[in-house]
């Protein structure tokens, strides 16, 4: 799961709702088109996300597997972010998604509505899969309506990346407690001081909104639709874009010029708030001190988050349900597979592999002692349901946002645009 502003998390509008009629053919259609032999050797297709590098050692992890269970062969395939959900939109609606592939909570209740999605309980039951040592509250991130419709292989929060050097400078501290009041105090005494906007765009990022409100007893989504009012987006994009206006978070066009490299690497920005496990980018493009802060809060307490994950799916259309479920519980229990993945895809979700991997870098260390201060703390609670749509929602969230901080739109005309936007795609 990541920033809106992360490759795999921005531009999704492409993979979503352009193919949602279509999908909903896909219920209706065949089998999967998985192998077998007559020696009893059966083939599952895997299919995930990523860059090269993830790549590499997911091929490692399943060169392992093959070793383990010599009768079960993995065909796979990966793309980037936006590819990957294009083909699988056309492979779902032609009845042939993977047996198994990549998948987060944004996607879940839209593919179990048309079917895909294969209840991963009847595996548990059956002992081919596994549900124990997991870190505490993971796997309620693929419970879906009583179903369990993926397995985490990793998870992480929401966090404040900092620019440590521009803080310093400026005077001003992340405290653990902070107030929203302090943090955006903190973004104006960043800018007085070193003509840095203090932050890259906040406002766009519904992951963080969804924070925001859980802090305040609402959520950005109910079961099938927003849990929030008109009202409460106009004050947030109100306060926005009068930041935007004077210079306290970064000029949209300028975040747009950095892409792909974040403002804050770039040097156009004090910090911006992501997932805590993508915080190794910044400090690869930029040439500044990056840290992890606390998440500001409403009453000094509560900081809304909660544990997000990458989890694996089976396709409800798979003729070899056992095997992929003995594919997903090696690919999250094993231990060399943890030593192989580290924190590719988040801090890993089993204690097995959390206790075999031991980050050596300063990054992923900070990483790893953000999650666990975060869960000493006892602030996280139960991840915000995800209704079919969600991901359709998330990028208009972010396109809309943009526009309006950009002045090409009315606040008043973004919230009603964005609300009008998500209804359909709820019905979609």
């Amino acid at each position: 799961m990541g920033t809106s502003r992360n490759v795999e998390r921005r531009t999704i509008l492409k993979a979503a709702g352009a193919t949602a009629a279509t999908l909903g053919l896909a219920a209706t259609t065949g089998c999967g088109g998985n192998s077998g032999s007559g020696n009893g050797t059966v083939t599952i297709r895997y299919a995930w996300w990523g860059a090269e590098e993830r790549a590499k050692k997911i091929n490692q992890s399943i060169a392992l597997f093959e070793k383990k269970y010599p009768k079960i062969k993995v065909k796979t395939d990966f793309q980037d972010y936006v590819a990957f959900w294009e083909k699988f939109q056309t492979q779902a609606a032609g009845g042939n998604p993977p047996d198994v592939f990549q998948n987060a909570v944004g996607f879940l209740r839209k593919y179990d509505k048309r079917g895909i999605l294969l209840d991963l309980k009847s595996q548990v039951d059956a002992g081919n899969l596994s549900l124990d040592n997991f870190r505490e509250g993971v796997t309620k991130v693929g419970e879906v309506d009583g179903k369990q419709l993926g397995i985490p292989v990793g998870s992480n929060t929401m966090a404040l990346v900092i620019d440590k050097k521009a803080f310093r400078k400026a005077g001003v501290e992340a405290a653990p407690g902070w107030t929203w009041d302090d943090y955006f105090k903190a973004l104006k005494t960043i800018y007085d001081k070193t003509k840095v906007p203090g932050d890259t765009g906040y406002f766009g990022i519904m992951y963080l909104y969804d924070v925001y409100l859980r802090q305040n007893g609402k959520a950005f989504f109910t079961d099938d639709g927003l849990g929030f009012e008109q009202a409460d987006l106009t004050e947030w994009w109100t306060d926005a874009y009068n930041r935007v206006k004077a210079g306290i978070i970064t000029s949209p066009k300028i975040v747009e010029q950095d892409k792909p490299q974040s403002s804050l690497s770039a040097g156009h920005a004090a910090s911006e708030f992501t997932w805590d496990n993508f915080a190794v980018r910044y400090t690869a493009e930029g040439d500044s001190d990056y840290g992890l802060a606390p998440i500001p809060t409403t009453d000094g307490k509560d900081t809304g988050q909660y544990l997000a994950s990458l989890m694996l799916s089976g396709s409800a259309r798979t003729s070899h349900p056992k095997e992929v479920a003995q594919f997903i519980d090696f690919m999250v229990h094993d231990a060399e597979v943890g030593k192989i993945m580290g924190y590719d895809r988040g801090i890993l979700a089993s204690t097995e592999q959390y206790d075999a991997f031991k980050p050596t870098d300063t990054v992923a260390k900070e990483i790893a002692q953000y999650e666990e201060d975060t869960a000493k703390a006892g602030v996280l609670g139960t991840i915000t349901p995800h209704p079919s749509g969600a991901d359709t929602v998330e990028a208009a969230f972010l396109r809309i946002s943009g526009d309006m901080a950009q002045g090409k739109s009315k606040v008043s005309d973004a919230v009603k645009q964005f609300f009008d936007e998500s209804e359909a795609a709820f019905q979609a």
